[in-house]
């Protein structure tokens, strides 16, 4: 059974969600039988990165508040984040488009790493200030998740997967993902945003109930043949 995700490296609730799904996926008996897909999504594609701003600031100014109300503002999603063990900055992280990053995603997950690096991207965004549109830090983020450093900016320093990640937002757009995090199962059910959970837990058991109900038994046409104990008939 798969599962896709749309997410933005910028999204808090994003990596709120991510947690509150793995917890669910721990506890769901078949989770090895899931396949876990990360789509891009960027909130604001034409955010301008200004790695001189934090993102605090940069708030405040583009919500015309003063700085202590727009910390105010973000109190219960740093409280939600804390319950899940993570520990956001936002005092420290760094206004910064995730196009590059997106981009970069998708080159992991083209060696299977896309999981492990959407974790490493989430967390030097949201807890380590890293910007996360510098070709450096990005390559840096990569070589220390497996990646290759010459492959890495080779593909910084290009348009390649651009196309890629402009494909999962046209997916996005056309099944109605208005806002992230996005979970789809089995393309059958759909959860919107950092939900409990229970919720997830529940939904995964539900698509798995019809994905195996569903999946047609082999038909198998028998001939001559060798089997994985030595025999041949």
């Amino acid at each position: 059974m798969e599962i896709n995700i749309w997410s933005d490296i910028r999204c808090p609730f994003c990596y709120i969600g991510k947690r509150k799904f793995e917890a669910a996926l721990k506890n769901f008996p078949e989770a090895d039988k899931v396949k876990v897909t990360w789509k891009s999504f960027q909130l604001d594609p034409t955010l301008q990165t200004q790695p001189d701003i934090k993102l605090m600031e940069y708030l405040a100014m583009s919500k015309g508040m003063p700085l202590d109300q727009a910390k105010g503002m973000v109190s219960h999603v740093m409280n939600m984040a804390s319950e899940e063990g993570l520990r956001f900055n936002f005092d420290h992280a760094v206004v910064a488009n995730s196009f590059n990053a997106h981009r970069l995603l998708h080159f992991a997950k083209s060696l299977q790493k896309g999981g492990q690096l959407k974790e490493a991207l989430l967390k030097a965004h949201l807890e380590d200030g890293i910007n996360i549109d510098d070709i450096r830090a990005l390559t840096e983020i990569a070589v220390a998740n497996g990646l290759e450093k010459e492959a890495t900016e080779k593909i910084l320093n290009s348009d390649d997967y651009a196309y890629d990640v402009k494909q999962d937002e046209m997916e996005a757009q056309n099944i109605g993902v208005r806002g992230v995090p996005f979970f789809v199962f089995d393309n059958k059910y759909a959860i919107s945003g950092a939900q409990p959970t229970d919720a997830f837990l529940e939904t995964l058991n539900k698509a798995w109930g019809e994905f195996a109900s569903e999946k047609p038994e082999l038909i198998v046409s028998k001939g001559d043949s060798c089997d994985v104990d030595g025999n041949c008939d």
